[in-house]
């Protein structure tokens, strides 16, 4: 198993790299938000050598648009992971789960060189989802034993807690492995 984090504007750009293989740093959500830490956060991932993935907080509603605002957003650099976060927004709405799948396949088409994800929590992909569809690779949260997420499905990467920080592991047996599959996919 790999360690790794997921930073957002809340967290400091000089985030400790130690003992980490990868970082997932929010780029966007919606169609107007940017993290106003995104290169910082990102050059303190590259420098350490980690993989790194970008994720968008999906709102429901004009999926093409914010999958454009997305990747115009993110850097664009083959073998980065992208990764959309599918959950209750702050109003209490949520993107159906058609717009879920439409949001992963539109990501695919605007950047084929990038493996994307689909991060929700075990409620959200017993209860919610309808459709299986995680793109290529499933990052859920259940805060559980690391690597011991409490689902029927094949998982890419886990988030086990969020105390003190979103902590996180993969199913990969080196960062290498890692790196070769966000290269592939």
């Amino acid at each position: 198993m790999l360690r790794g984090i997921d930073v957002s504007a809340y967290q400091s750009s000089s985030y400790s790299t130690e003992g980490l293989s990868f970082v997932f740093i929010k780029a966007t959500e919606g169609r107007s938000y940017v993290n106003p830490k995104l290169a910082a956060q990102t050059k303190r991932a590259r420098d350490a050598g980690l993989v790194v993935g970008f994720y968008h907080f999906l709102w429901p509603g004009n999926l093409t648009a914010q999958a454009q605002y997305f990747v115009g957003k993110a850097p664009d650099r083959a073998g980065d992971i992208l990764a959309v976060d599918w959950e209750t927004t702050s109003n209490g709405t949520r993107a159906s789960n058609a717009e879920k799948d439409l949001f992963l396949r539109k990501l695919k088409d605007l950047r084929p060189n990038n493996p994307v994800v689909l991060y929700c929590n075990r409620d959200f992909w017993l209860n919610v989802d309808t459709t299986s569809y995680a793109g290529d690779g499933l990052w859920i949260a259940d805060y559980v034993s690391a690597g011991k997420p409490r689902i029927k499905a094949k998982w890419r990467f886990h988030q086990y807690t969020d105390d003190p920080l979103d902590k996180n592991v993969a199913a990969f047996e080196s960062r290498a492995a890692l790196r070769k599959w966000a290269e592939d996919a």
